[in-house]
């Protein structure tokens, strides 16, 4: 009898240690298909469902209407239902931006057959860079107009919006003048409802693969929304 006992107690505490890694696996595995929100400049991940109600007065990107290198406004209307990659650049920079403009090549190249994946590149030099600046950039580069929309607009408004709601840092990046904000390296993953989703250093292979799959992952997840 003892015996018999030993022997289902060992078992009881197999199947619950067997139990316990599989639950452990499954909360992995679905904190690796979502993704993080944030809400402030110091990017702490806030680990929300999409559907909290939490998310009602959560940060998200403001309205905007900019001007792009076809000459034609976007709004954020027209982002509606898609992820898009925000960036900070400006056509003559001759150090981070053509580095970051060949990572978010591969963006474009991947995502070349989804509607729902867009790319959105600010200028932070709109005095200089006007629409006929950004069109002959764009057909040097290969930025292909409905992807990838390379913006003008007011300069306040837009350092406005790259400080308000992207939380570029002043900290980091490279210095334009005495008058500009420090260019940032960083990569913005916005959701499909214009939720910060991830950061990533434009400079880096690795954490440009890191967000080649987020924003599969958000893709993925604003399908799940619409059904």
């Amino acid at each position: 009898m003892k015996n018999l006992l030993k022997k289902i107690s060992r078992n009881s505490i197999a199947v619950a240690s067997l139990l316990l890694a599989l639950n452990v696996q499954a909360f992995e595995q679905d904190k690796v298909l979502t993704l993080p929100y944030y809400n402030s400049a110091n990017f702490t991940p806030q680990w929300l469902t999409p559907n909290s109600p939490e998310l009602k007065d959560f940060h998200k990107i403001s309205d905007f209407k900019w001007l792009n290198q076809q000459g034609e406004y976007v709004t954020s209307s027209d982002f509606d239902n898609k992820v898009y990659v925000a960036s900070f650049f400006f056509t003559t920079c001759p150090g981070i931006c053509p580095k970051m403009r060949s990572q978010l090549s591969q963006v474009q190249e991947v995502f070349a057959d989804n509607d729902n994946v867009a790319i959105i590149s600010h200028s932070i030099q709109p005095g200089n860079d006007t629409v006929e600046v950004l069109q002959e950039y764009a057909e040097m580069h290969g930025v292909k107009s409905g992807k990838w929309h390379l913006i003008t607009g007011e300069r306040d408004d837009i350092y406005a919006a790259a400080r308000n709601d992207y939380f570029a840092n002043e900290d980091l990046g490279e210095f334009v003048s005495n008058n500009d904000f420090l260019h940032t390296e960083n990569l913005v993953l916005v959701d499909s409802h214009r939720h910060i989703r991830g950061i990533y250093n434009g400079l880096n292979k690795v954490s440009v693969n890191h967000l080649l799959s987020d924003i599969k992952v958000l893709d993925e997840e604003r399908k799940k929304a619409l059904n």
